[in-house]
């Protein structure tokens, strides 16, 4: 029951660290709400822009070029810089760009707002992360990661149901004109109560005790989160793009009924990560291994997620939507603490990079899974492939945590 020895700084105590998170959660849920405005509004889309499947797959998959290219550099301005200033400057980026999506007239346009919308929201997860890794100590860090990362489905949950409405009461082109513009409101109590941090306090250390390039990627535990993370955001980023559409065509589902459904999947997943966080966090608490309980939790939510292909083999779409639903749920287990667990088996002082390198993994996953899923659609007619190619990935995933991401490789500065 011995508390693993990984932790490698103290981080700062107070009230005003939860109003930062609280903002940062809001802000991906705009984020992520955003996201999924295009998956949407795509029926309505094709209507003014002739699009087939294998050119969706590749819209839908333009947001992460540039969205995965900035990551690492991202984590670095991070580590460098702060928070409070970078990432106001990629939320005014990110939500001009929305709004600007009302202005496409083609495929290549779309395309062209898409991947700038990328360049803004690609702080958006080095700086989260990075600053819970240095503002909360490990037996507390799952509890916040739990809340942050709930927006990532909480904003799918509320964007697919709000941006259906707008569409069909305002018409595509206006519906990313509002989603735009309102997320621009959140700045204001971001740049009037969020201190400036400038650089890090670990910076002192950083430089005593530098952890080098070759270090952080011959590391096994980071080869296994960047797998891992791969793995589990290959399912959530094909929910994410592609779950409307396999409502519609698979089940018959109206644009509004698919955004409900959509709703109670990404709205189960988002409560079932902070309840795991923080059941994860007492646990931790009352003396167990922090590593050992963080891997059991992600190992547990991959086991669950990977109970999608029970739906795939159901002959009725209520009993299919049921598994679909249940899966994400169960995959929520796992949503705070692969997280918090690659945070914990790295120093401190390079939490912005060890969150961007992780996040260009999910993101390559998001490229993934968008374009290869429209591939298989293609070719098979059918979403039975792109299901069976999810189930892969989870159980690669599980392969991970059980083999690499172990308190053995942990990676301490050198």
């Amino acid at each position: 029951m011995a508390g693993a020895t990984v932790e490698v700084s103290t981080p700062t105590e107070g009230t005003s660290r939860w109003l930062v998170v609280g903002l940062l959660t809001i802000g991906v849920i705009m984020s992520y709400m955003s996201r999924i405005s295009l998956s949407v509004a795509l029926p309505d889309i094709q209507k003014s822009i002739p699009l087939n499947p294998a050119s969706i797959g590749i819209l839908l998959s333009a947001f992460f070029w540039a969205y995965t290219l900035l990551q690492t550099p991202a984590g670095w301005i991070v580590d460098r810089f702060g928070v409070k200033w970078p990432y106001a400057v990629a939320l005014l980026l990110w939500s001009g760009f929305t709004a600007a999506t009302a202005l496409a007239s083609s495929l290549g346009s779309l395309i062209l707002f898409r991947v700038l919308r990328g360049v803004g929201e690609a702080f958006l997860t080095p700086a989260s992360i990075g600053y819970i890794r240095k503002h909360f100590p490990e037996r507390q860090r799952g509890l916040p990661v739990g809340i942050f990362m709930s927006g990532t489905k909480y904003g799918p949950a509320i964007g697919a149901p709000v941006a259906a409405y707008l569409v069909q009461d305002y018409g595509w082109r206006w519906m990313f004109v509002l989603t735009g513009t309102i997320s621009l409101l959140w700045l204001i109590p971001w740049i009037l109560f969020v201190k400036g941090e400038g650089p890090p306090a670990a910076s002192s250390q950083r430089n005593k005790n530098p952890v080098s390039w070759y270090a952080l990627l011959s590391a096994p535990v980071v080869w296994g989160s960047l797998i891992g993370t791969f793995c589990y955001m290959y399912f959530v980023n094909f929910c994410v793009t592609w779950m409307p559409i396999y409502f519609n065509k698979r089940y018959g589902l109206s644009l509004t009924a698919s955004g409900w459904y959509t709703f109670m999947s990404f709205g189960g997943m988002a409560t079932v990560a902070i309840l795991a966080g923080w059941a994860a966090d007492r646990i931790i608490a009352r003396g167990y291994n922090p590593v050992t309980v963080r891997r059991a939790f992600t190992i547990a939510g991959f086991v669950v997620g990977s109970s999608e292909l029970v739906g795939m083999l159901s002959r009725t779409s209520s009993i299919a939507m049921f598994w679909v639903v249940f899966s994400l749920c169960g995959l929520g287990l796992a949503t705070a603490n692969y997280w918090a667990l690659a945070q914990t088996l790295t120093p401190a002082s390079i939490a912005g990079r060890v969150a961007g390198i992780q996040n260009t993994a999910a993101n390559l996953a998001g490229v993934a899974a968008a374009w290869f899923t429209g591939i298989l659609v293609e070719k098979t007619g059918s979403f039975n492939a792109p299901l069976v190619a999810i189930g892969f990935w989870l159980v690669i995933g599980i392969g991970c945590y059980v083999f690499l991401v172990r308190e053995k490789y942990t990676l301490n500065s050198v």
